[in-house]
């Protein structure tokens, strides 16, 4: 919409999030992770699936796993949020997307996922 608003000369193109083995997204970011922190990093995609498994019951619900993923594990979150595909407010029912951003010391990581939000209306 950005894009389109401000008549950037340019096209914008989606492409799926390159993983680790373990599921963390790759960024350039990990790589200032310590052991520990890389290790600790690795309950986000476990995160980002327990999000996607409750969404069947709501946006709000999918929120609410996911943040809970996170904590427990001791991740210092700054935002969980449900939003639509086009990350404006999220649908009660259909395609919506997860957004994450934890900090494991100084480093940010972001993350999100597809979901399919099967909530009552």
């Amino acid at each position: 919409d950005m894009v389109r608003a401000l008549d950037f000369p340019v096209i914008v193109v989606g492409v799926p999030t390159v993983r680790e083995p373990d599921g963390l997204a790759m960024s350039s970011r990990n790589r200032f992770l310590s052991q520990d922190a890389r290790e600790q990093a690795a309950v986000i995609p476990r995160a980002l699936a327990a999000g996607q498994a409750a969404a069947a019951s709501g946006p709000e619900h999918a929120a609410e796993a996911a943040r809970a993923t996170l904590e427990a594990a001791g991740l210092d979150v700054d935002y969980v949020a449900v939003t639509g595909p086009d990350l404006l407010a999220a649908p009660r029912r259909g395609d919506g997307r997860l957004l994450i951003a934890v900090r494991l010391g100084d480093v940010r990581l972001i993350d999100n996922v597809a979901l399919q939000i099967a909530g009552s209306s």
